[in-house]
């Protein structure tokens, strides 16, 4: 699908947040001990994905009902639904210097995962960190999708085309507001309000 910036040129996708703090020690002690064993923007991009779709259970399949939504405490806590990895490979990545936004898909909630920006490639990739488990086979790959959740539009689902320079504010408020996951399945939105993401 085509994908489309809400922030002109790069450096947005590039940026520190409170949610993207990728400036935490921990953020930088995990990006340089990845950085360590690749060569490269792409096999850094690849061990990093690979590192947090991996070895940070999603909190659905774990039954941990801790909310994290901060990059550094995903990576702390080894905890985190679909936005929360999304941070933390967002975080992970801008440490390295490589742009990350963030991306949507509409269905019983609103599902996250994330678009890359590689040097050699000049345009966007969405990856999706979720974790994999039967039924659920996501992969990091350049020449196409392979994400854990296609959309079934028969059923209402969409794809949002809009690479987001910081989390959605929606799904945000969300993660910052829930007590435990139970919660945060109840305030996550259905669908998202922005304008221009072709998307109801």
């Amino acid at each position: 699908m085509e994908l489309t910036q809400d922030t002109p040129g790069l450096s947005g996708y590039l940026a520190a947040d409170e949610a993207v703090d990728h400036e935490h020690p921990l953020v930088r002690e995990t990006a340089a001990r990845l950085a360590a064993d690749t060569s490269g923007p792409h096999a850094y991009a690849r061990a990093a994905y690979e590192y947090v779709r991996d070895t940070i259970p999603h909190s659905s399949d774990s039954g941990d009902p801790r909310v994290s939504w901060r990059a550094s405490d995903v990576l702390a806590t080894r905890n985190g639904i679909c936005h929360a990895k999304s941070h933390a490979l967002a975080a992970l990545l801008r440490a390295r210097s490589i742009p990350v936004g963030f991306c949507y898909q509409k269905h019983e909630v609103v599902h996250g995962l994330i678009a890359l920006w590689l040097p050699a490639e000049e345009r966007w990739a969405r990856q999706d960190p979720r974790g994999n488990k039967p039924g659920v086979d996501a992969q990091f790959r350049l020449d196409r999708e392979q994400l854990a959740w296609p959309v079934r539009p028969e059923l209402g689902e969409a794809d949002y085309g809009t690479v987001h320079s910081a989390p959605h504010p929606a799904v945000l408020r969300a993660l910052q507001r829930a007590g435990d996951v139970t919660q945060l399945m109840r305030l996550l939105p259905t669908a998202l309000p922005a304008p221009g993401d072709g998307a109801p």
